[in-house]
């Protein structure tokens, strides 16, 4: 493929080392009438040589320093508590796991992972019992929001899906090791439902089963991640803060002037996406698993799991059984994996906020009477509530705007999603995506052990690498993906980061200029923090040989793709 042309729609990778030429000797575009604006869209990766455009990506840090870390189980389970969507594992608390489908429609809902398959894994450690009370099992769960759409998208051309469960075990050094990975599809066509359990085993086809289903949850991973963490958990629901904040408050209110930096450029960027992203047979839609039910996907997690309370970075973390409360703790919180970088890092950019909104609220809101006497702000919080999140107006989690405190809340929720979250599950797409075996965004082909044809069993056996490839995204699916996360993952030199420039409308107040400046220190003080954290080789799931550090939190960076900064807020 190097040198090459843009392949037809459905081919393949042939071998690995042809991944390696996107990186080394790039693609040949086709002329510029035909090619568009792309090279003014990604100049850095569009290079002209000899009269031939050629579009060449830069290799990112995760090849850089390990090119092989994709194959370990170590490094899969890593990224689930320091990678690009850090957000979904959450700790297991029933046994066994249970589907919450309909049995009738969908199958059994009791998971094929049993106590026997999992003690056969840990045994001489403990016994399943044990490690549910001292809080060991975690779960990655794509069972119930993929399985509805399974038997949906396998009518589709090249595409295939299941709905799955990856069960970890937290080890004594606080990183995490796969157990098992379970693979559904419901009843179809008159056939009953189909699950297997895959398990890390010693026998070469057992390895590359073992491959193959860990190829599968990533795909799922990764369009979790894009339609769920990130457009839905950011860009979408920030519209109605946008909206709302514009139409119900006058720009000289104080909360209008705390929220107008963080609200910067959404609803351009949102109008883009739309335009190219989510789109019918746009980037999502035709290189991501869920394929053209994509933004149906994302439609039904908001209306299943969104809850405002739960995007405060402390209730998502206790809800997902990843903390409890404890006031003797840093943060008010224990965290059940102590080497969370997400988590741990993630909380110190919040207290940074909270702190920011408090001594804020506390200049213009001394008493609750002034904020149940504020028609402007009572009028924005109700249509946040009732037109923005029209759906889900009459959800009782929803917090009451009466108090200083509720305000102080409110504020430091929407700041924490527009900034810190987008941040964590924005700008290392590239980093970790641009190779992508180690996060394909869609898996083509059903596995070997699904009712095979007698040929599609030869093929596996005699050549599981090409057969792993096969399930690979396409070479254009992967080009216009990789192409499309290196967009993403870019800081603009007009950036503006949390906490780096007062704006101007506070140049004469002392008061908030003595509040922002501690803001902007503790920031300072909090990239001090992650850097030593980075350097800690006790904290095996952030630092070692080969890892990439876990940096997404810092708050400043250089323009560019660094995999560091956090802006004030969903720009890109």
């Amino acid at each position: 493929m190097g040198g090459g042309s843009i392949p037809n729609a459905d081919l393949g990778f042939p071998y690995f080392t042809a991944i390696d030429t996107l990186f080394t000797q790039g693609i040949e575009l086709p002329d510029d009438s035909e090619t568009g604006s792309l090279p003014s869209i990604i100049p850095r990766l569009v290079k002209f040589i000899s009269e031939k455009i050629l579009l060449r990506f830069e290799t990112p840090q995760f090849v850089n320093r390990d090119k092989f870390a994709w194959f370990r189980d170590a490094e899969f389970a890593r990224q689930t508590l320091a990678g690009v969507n850090p957000c979904v594992i959450k700790l297991v608390t029933e046994w066994p796991l249970k589907s919450n489908l309909d049995p009738a429609v969908y199958g059994p809902a009791e998971s094929a992972i049993t106590t026997e398959l999992i003690e056969q894994e840990i045994g001489g450690f403990t016994t399943v019992d044990e490690a549910l009370k001292e809080k060991k099992f975690f779960v990655l769960d794509y069972h119930d929001v993929f399985l509805p759409f399974v038997n949906k998208v396998r009518e589709l051309k090249g595409r295939t899906l299941y709905g799955s469960r990856t069960l970890f075990y937290l080890t004594p050094d606080d990183t995490l090791r796969p157990l098992a990975i379970e693979l559904t599809r419901p009843p179809i066509d008159g056939k009953p439902q189909w699950k297997q359990v895959f398990k890390p085993t010693w026998d070469a086809t057992g390895v590359w089963l073992w491959r193959l289903a860990k190829s599968h949850v990533l795909a799922h991973d990764s369009g979790y991640h894009q339609l769920v963490s990130h457009w839905l958990r950011t860009h979408c629901v920030t519209e109605p803060y946008v909206i709302a904040t514009n139409r119900q408050l006058s720009a000289m209110h104080p909360i209008y002037r705390l929220l107008h930096p963080h609200l910067r450029y959404t609803m351009e960027i949102n109008a883009l996406a739309r335009q190219s992203l989510i789109s019918a047979n746009g980037v999502i839609e035709s290189s991501f698993s869920p394929s053209k039910y994509s933004v149906e996907l994302s439609a039904a997690a908001y209306d299943q799991l969104w809850k405002f309370n739960l995007e405060a970075l402390p209730a998502d973390l206790i809800n997902r059984g990843m903390a409890v409360e404890d006031p003797t703790a840093p943060h008010g919180l224990k965290l059940t994996i102590e080497d969370y970088p997400y988590a741990s890092d993630g909380l110190l950019l919040w207290d940074a906020i909270k702190q920011w909104v408090t001594d804020y609220v506390a200049y213009y809101y001394q008493e609750s009477c002034i904020v149940r006497s504020d028609n402007e702000l009572q009028a924005w919080w109700k249509e946040i509530r009732t037109v923005g999140h029209g759906d889900k107006k009459d959800e009782p989690w929803w917090p009451e705007l009466k108090t200083p405190d509720d305000l102080i809340g409110i504020l430091t929720t929407i700041i924490w999603v527009a900034s810190g979250h987008h941040a964590a599950v924005n700008f290392g797409q590239f980093d970790f995506g641009a190779y992508f075996p180690n996060r394909p965004t869609i898996a083509r082909t059903k596995m070997p052990t699904e009712e095979p044809k007698e040929e599609e069993r030869k093929q596996f056996l005699k050549n599981p690498v090409e057969f792993l490839l096969n399930c690979f995204p396409s070479q254009i699916q992967a080009v216009i993906v990789m192409a499309t996360i290196d967009v993403l993952s870019t800081h603009s030199p007009d950036e503006e980061y949390i906490g780096e420039q007062i704006q101007p409308y506070w140049a004469d107040n002392k008061v908030i200029n003595a509040a922002f400046e501690r803001f902007n220190e503790q920031l300072k003080e909090i990239e001090g923090i992650i850097d030593a954290r980075n350097a800690d080789t006790n904290l095996s799931n952030r630092s070692g040989a080969g890892v990439v550090p876990y940096e997404l939190l810092k708050p400043f960076s250089e323009p560019g793709v660094t995999g560091t900064g956090i802006p004030n807020s969903v720009s890109i």
